[in-house]
């Protein structure tokens, strides 16, 4: 079983300190587009936030239709991931489908059951340069018919690992000594969802060299957010810890969004994060 790895753990923390801090040049532009850090340590600055990113139940969607209009309306840049991401192709999957892990530990894609109404990913990816392999991120926005129902999908998140620390992603990639983690913030955790979930491990294509994987998970009230990221070949362990890193980053700036369109009770409000929690004080 593959260890707990310590960009794993930086990467937490980070989105820890973006959920609960702000200062200035640390938050998203008028684009949305992160801006580059003004240098300062974050914790200098940490203002405890005592509630979570979430969703409250009577301003989530209700239906199907309100559902992928939601999860098509919520901004997911290439650049929250970092410089240099651009989108995949295919970039969107349907939303009415969604990633399931069979009993033979290969994922597929399935119609969604009754309990969820609507399931978006996104892909996108950091080309090959200078001999460092592509780095593959994918974030999946998934809208539950309530709270319970996606505490339920989290709880079978963090049994699938157990269940198969071995997966098939698809014909050519495979997952390997996945170790699933709850938690993974400690006290601070309910800074940031009101649940949440980590797995790391590796990943191999056609048999070839093993890089690392991670995924994230959390919940904010009946909407759960998921990202994976492959590493590629030819990076040190502090570019791994960077592109774990900026993929926590990239999961703030969605939740922020979700937090706020929440509070403006419109799906078409705040289609982008100005700004992360506990701004200004």
């Amino acid at each position: 079983m593959a260890g707990w790895r310590p960009a794993l753990a930086t990467a937490a923390g980070v989105l820890l300190l973006a959920g609960c801090t702000s200062g200035p040049g640390d938050e998203p532009n008028a684009e949305g587009t992160p801006k580059k850090s003004s240098g300062a340590s974050p914790s200098a600055s940490a203002s405890p936030v005592n509630e979570p990113y979430t969703l409250a139940e009577d301003r989530a969607p209700r239906t199907r239709a309100e559902a992928v209009e939601f999860v098509r309306q919520l901004v997911v840049r290439p650049d929250y991931f970092g410089a240099g991401y651009r989108k995949r192709d295919p970039f969107e999957s349907d939303p009415a489908e969604w990633a399931v892990l069979g009993d033979d530990c290969l994922w597929r894609r399935e119609a969604l059951p009754d309990t969820v109404l609507a399931s978006l990913t996104r892909a996108f990816e950091l080309p090959e340069k200078g001999g460092k392999g592509p780095v593959y991120v994918s974030m999946t926005v998934t809208v539950h018919q309530d709270a319970v129902a996606a505490r339920r999908d989290m709880a079978g998140s963090l049994e699938e690992a157990l269940r198969c620390p071995e997966q098939q992603l698809n014909a050519t990639d495979r997952v390997l000594g996945l170790f699933s983690r709850v938690d993974a913030f400690a006290d601070g955790r309910s800074v940031i969802s009101d649940d949440d979930l980590t797995e790391t491990g590796d990943w191999a294509a056609d048999g070839g060299k093993a890089h690392p994987f991670d995924w994230y998970k959390f919940r904010m009230g009946p909407i759960t957010v998921a990202a994976t990221a492959r590493h590629g070949a030819g990076r040190t362990e502090a570019e791994d810890s960077t592109v774990t890193t900026d993929m926590g980053k990239g999961m703030t700036f969605v939740a922020a969004s979700i937090d706020s369109r929440g509070k403006a009770g419109d799906a078409d409000a705040s289609p982008e994060p100005t700004e992360t929690k506990g701004a200004g004080q």
